[in-house]
């Protein structure tokens, strides 16, 4: 059930001044896919960390929805260095980050390393 639900985390950001509207647009333009309905973005001072889920009939399709959404995030945000994942596991790890951020559980410095932990295991992956 937890694959099908949607959780619509914020868009965050690490810290204040890394373009919290910059963000944003990155989210509206993943959402605007249709085969992706869940989306989360974590931009970082480096990296932006970008996971979605997949609806269940395109699944088929994974490869190639995540080298197209890349390509036009590339193209759109040419400045920003993405990591696109539609993998579940770092979706959850990016949802807590976001949570556990915007409760106030971690300071900048510690969202930044987990962001730089959860990239890396993505690369890890591949």
């Amino acid at each position: 059930m937890a694959l099908i639900k949607t959780t619509n985390p914020n868009p965050t950001v690490t810290k204040k001044n890394y373009g919290q509207d910059n963000v944003e647009k990155i989210e509206r333009e993943v959402e605007s896919i249709d085969e992706i309905y869940d989306v989360a973005v974590v931009k970082g001072k480096e990296a932006t960390l970008v996971v979605y889920k997949v609806k269940h009939m395109q699944r088929f399709r994974m490869k190639q929805i995540e080298k197209d959404l890349t390509k036009k995030l590339e193209e759109k945000y040419p400045k920003e260095q993405f990591t696109v994942s539609s993998d579940y596991k770092i979706f959850l790890e990016a949802v807590r980050l976001v949570e556990r951020k915007d409760n106030g559980n971690l300071s900048d410095k510690q969202a930044e390393k987990r962001l730089n932990e959860i990239v890396k295991m993505t690369s890890d992956m591949k």
